[in-house]
């Protein structure tokens, strides 16, 4: 396990590199001048643009700005931002446990949700309840996350003022985005442990387990979830590493200062610094959280080694 682990860590470096490469031509292929943004799009002052260019070190060559944020990268310096003229890891850091708080209320919903909601639907296959559940799923996934958003906002913050409208002002302010994340994402995980459970439910060791005279809750917690569960947690992986790289939509539409609103903004104004040391944060999080669902299979399934 441990060489497994340590060979992964070693192609998320290769995987980092790729990024970066990625990032920096295409940040630098879409129109758009960062040094115009600052002084402002009406400043027709070129001397004025030709020296913040220069600060900015965007007069440079490609190839040597690109060599340059390679060396800042390996000493773990990301620079300043353009726009706001802070450190870019003081960002990150600021608004990272935010995010991390909205991630994990989000699943922490979806999976009380959805885990329930598939397990009956599979139990009671084709029955009104499992039509119900299946109608649920199509919808959750089929809804917009910004219109559910304004849904909520409508419902419990200017209809019932239980909620503030946006904002982050206490841990209450969570609740209303981390339900419409919650609510989008148990759509699909209750469809993947649906068909999960279909999956295992016809397999031979559980019918050999019934047929034993074992009890339809033991068959379904020791012999059926348990089986069923590496599809789910391949979904649910990849949903923690989507929400914890940033929500951009839902943090917007709320009003919450979380990484994927600042990296939204920072998009909008062609902060260079900002948006390459964010994607590469955010590829970090995705390849450490698809290390830790590969870890995790070991555990669930014996069978699968990684020596």
């Amino acid at each position: 396990m441990r060489n497994y682990v340590l060979r992964r860590l070693l192609l998320l470096v290769f995987v980092l590199f790729g990024v970066t490469l990625i990032t920096f031509i295409l940040m630098h292929v879409v129109p758009g001048d960062p040094a115009l943004i600052i002084l402002g799009k009406l400043s027709s002052n070129e001397e004025l643009l030709l020296k913040l260019r220069q600060k900015l070190g965007l007069n440079k060559p490609l190839i040597v700005q690109y060599w340059e944020f390679l060396k800042h990268l390996v000493r773990f310096d990301l620079g300043n931002s353009i726009t706001l003229h802070v450190s870019v890891k003081e960002l990150i850091f600021e608004r990272f446990p935010l995010t991390l708080k909205l991630t994990l209320f989000s699943l922490t919903i979806a999976l009380l949700i959805g885990i329930p909601s598939g397990i009956i639907s599979a139990v009671k296959q084709y029955s009104g309840t499992d039509a119900f559940f299946t109608i649920f799923a199509l919808v959750g996934i089929s809804t917009p996350v910004f219109w559910l958003a304004l849904l909520l906002q409508i419902l419990f913050a200017l209809k019932l003022n239980w909620f503030n409208v946006s904002g982050y002002m206490s841990i209450k302010d969570l609740f209303l985005p981390s339900l419409t994340l919650g609510l989008i994402y148990s759509a699909s995980i209750a469809r993947f442990t649906r068909s999960s459970i279909l999956e295992v439910l016809h397999m031979d060791y559980v019918r050999t387990a019934r047929a034993k005279g074992l009890s339809e809750k033991i068959v379904m917690a020791k012999h059926v979830f348990r089986n069923a569960l590496i599809p789910i947690v391949t979904l649910v992986g990849m949903q923690f590493g989507s929400l914890l790289s940033g929500a951009a939509i839902t943090e917007t539409v709320f009003g919450l200062p979380g990484i994927g609103k600042l990296l939204l903004n920072a998009q909008l104004d062609r902060d260079y610094p900002l948006i390459e040391s964010g994607i590469i944060f955010v590829a970090v999080i995705i390849g450490l959280s698809n290390l830790l669902v590969d870890i995790l299979y070991a555990f669930l399934d014996p069978r699968i080694r990684y020596d």
